[in-house]
């Protein structure tokens, strides 16, 4: 096979993995009931764990291509009715600072360890981007575009659940960032013990495994 078919070949079927993730993974976002940890806020979900798979096997890119599909489709189907769109573009931004950390740091040098550091990596960026993109732009957005959504109202919603976090910044340190880390934790696992058994399928024996 010359490297020009070769390579027309690789790229249709990245191509088509491409939309197979992005498809599972707005099935499990629009679809799949989320697990409410706090009613209408924060909600746990697994719709990231293609992208984490498509970020590993293909690059960031196609990582960021099936994270936009899932959130467009999602705000399409669902997101303007439930969010008015903010929780989509929420999810695009803590999920993109998650996966492309660990897909970039991972196609540099495809081990067990440098894919364990970019995970961590972004753990740790997702968690701390998620305090200031609630209290910068969530909260402050739902409050603009959603009359019964003042901060006072979520910040009460949160507390129900969270009797601690009785203020604002409470509960974006005690409840936003540990709320993110776990989620990312639980992502990262899932995606860890997945991802070398379905490896050759998504790279489709193209590759290093």
């Amino acid at each position: 096979m010359s490297g020009k078919t070769r390579g027309k070949v690789f790229g249709t079927r990245q191509i088509a993995t491409t939309g197979i993730l992005a498809a599972v993974a707005t099935v499990l976002f629009a679809f799949v009931p989320s697990i409410p940890v706090v009613p209408n806020i924060y909600n746990l979900d697994f719709s990231n764990i293609p992208v984490m798979l498509g970020g590993f096997a293909m690059g960031p890119i196609p990582g960021l291509v099936i994270l936009l599909i899932k959130d467009v489709v999602h705000f399409l189907i669902r997101g303007l009715s439930e969010t008015v769109g903010v929780g989509d573009i929420a999810d695009f931004i803590t999920c993109a600072s998650f996966m492309l950390p660990a897909a970039i740091m991972y196609q540099r040098k495809r081990t067990l360890k440098t894919a364990m550091t970019g995970m961590v990596v972004g753990m740790v960026l997702v968690t701390v981007i998620s305090v200031f993109l609630n209290k910068w732009f969530l909260f402050p957005t739902f409050s603009r575009l959603i009359p019964y959504m003042t901060l006072e109202k979520i910040v009460e919603t949160i507390g129900k659940v969270f009797p601690f976090a009785d203020t604002e910044w409470k509960a974006l340190l005690l409840v936003t960032a540990p709320f993110n880390l776990i989620k990312s934790i639980m992502i990262m696992v899932v995606t860890f013990f997945i991802y070398k058994p379905l490896s050759p399928i998504l790279k489709g024996n193209w590759g290093r495994r």
